[in-house]
């Protein structure tokens, strides 16, 4: 049997967003809570570690909320070829895993997409994406990377890596 070169995997990189304000009344609109600048720290040495695990990314969809478009420029901007980072309101925390997957259709010529978003959306993606039956917890700033057929992908795809903040702060 030979291998099939004419799909290679796509890699999709789920990204929660970083360590983001409090919410209260110094933040009453959710949506613009941004990260604290220990988040914005903390994310910037998981960038280093993106690179040095050999890292590539041809495009970054995030929530349109404040923390998440921060978390995606920040990591976009780790990259020596910086990815386009595109808005995509199916990662806001009232979008669905369905319409995320859908939304990917649009990357279908990419081969490495990263989406920044929410908890519990995200371990939601992530189980809809492997076909597991519950949903995988991400801390802030967690990441892994699940290899699908095609965007949007067609069967269940395979959670190559799964890493804790506290991981890429060592590999970083």
């Amino acid at each position: 049997m030979t291998a099939r070169h004419d799909h290679p995997n796509r890699h999709l990189y789920l990204i929660r967003h970083g360590l983001a304000e409090p919410r209260g009344p110094a933040w009453p609109d959710d949506q613009r809570r941004p990260l604290t600048e220990r988040g914005m720290a903390r994310l910037a040495k998981e960038v280093r570690a993106l690179d040095a695990l050999g890292v590539v990314l041809d495009a970054i969809l995030t929530s349109p909320l404040v923390r998440t478009r921060q978390t995606a420029e920040i990591v976009a901007s780790g990259f020596r070829q910086r990815p386009p980072v595109v808005s995509l309101d199916a990662l806001a925390p009232d979008g669905s895993a369905a319409a995320v997957v859908a939304a990917l259709e649009a990357q279908a010529k990419r081969r490495r997409v990263a989406l920044v978003g929410h908890e519990p959306g995200l371990g939601e993606l992530a189980a809809r994406l492997i076909g597991a039956g519950r949903a995988i917890g991400f801390k802030k700033g967690a990441i892994c990377r699940i290899d699908v057929d095609a965007f949007p992908p067609l069967a269940p795809g395979e959670l190559k890596w799964f890493v804790t903040p506290k991981m890429l702060k060592r590999i970083g």
